[in-house]
């Protein structure tokens, strides 16, 4: 059974989306992780995951015959047309993914976590958009410090990511996580009880 409404939640690296989506969860919704759907759809054995290594070379996989996610971002960070190739190679493939588990939702909606829910088209799925929004200089030392990456490398990937203006442009709500774990659970909170509300009169 479909979720009877769905819920996008989004925002750039570093903005605390995971945290999000973690509280909703706490709130018994289910929550399909866009990034769960991308490892899954490049698991060893898969015939994507052939075509990557061809398209790349065998520099990408691991010994282990898994993909090396953290070089291939790199590569395709640094070469626009290689991250398009590849996001046209896995975009919907990514979204089977995704719209199969929505549909096995049954709390009263769902949320669609996904940090590049507008570009890759995938808020034609969902209801409604919820950001979570900080500054940008938040978000590189946030980043930086959970991924270990060069501050430069962050920046690559916030370019390859919608502008956090545009992004607030199409958000029906934004979620302000520049202060503390309690701040941002307390307004997951409120919306959740809002989604609730929006759910009942929808269905």
């Amino acid at each position: 059974m479909m979720a009877r409404y769905i819920v996008g939640l989004t925002g750039g690296i570093g903005s605390g989306k995971s945290a999000a989506a973690d509280a909703f969860r706490e709130h018994g919704i289910k929550v399909v992780d866009a990034d769960w759907a991308a490892r899954v759809v490049v698991q060893p054995g898969r015939t994507v995951l052939e075509q990557i290594a061809g398209h790349f070379g065998a520099g990408v996989l691991l010994e282990s015959g898994e993909l090396d996610r953290a070089r291939l971002r790199q590569l395709v960070f640094e070469n626009e047309a290689e991250r398009r190739w590849l996001e046209g190679l896995l975009h919907p493939l990514i979204r089977e993914e995704i719209v199969q588990a929505l549909q096995s939702a049954s709390s009263p909606y769902a949320i669609l976590e996904s940090p590049l829910l507008i570009e890759s088209g995938q808020d034609t799925l969902v209801q409604r958009v919820c950001v979570v929004d900080v500054p940008e200089e938040m978000q590189i030392a946030r980043a930086s410090a959970r991924d270990r990456n060069d501050p430069e490398q962050i920046r690559k990937i916030m370019a390859a990511q919608l502008p956090r203006l545009e992004r607030l442009k199409r958000a029906d709500d934004v979620l302000d996580n520049s202060g503390d774990l309690a701040s941002l659970q307390a307004q997951v909170h409120t919306l959740h009880e809002h989604y609730l509300q929006l759910a009942n009169e929808h269905d």
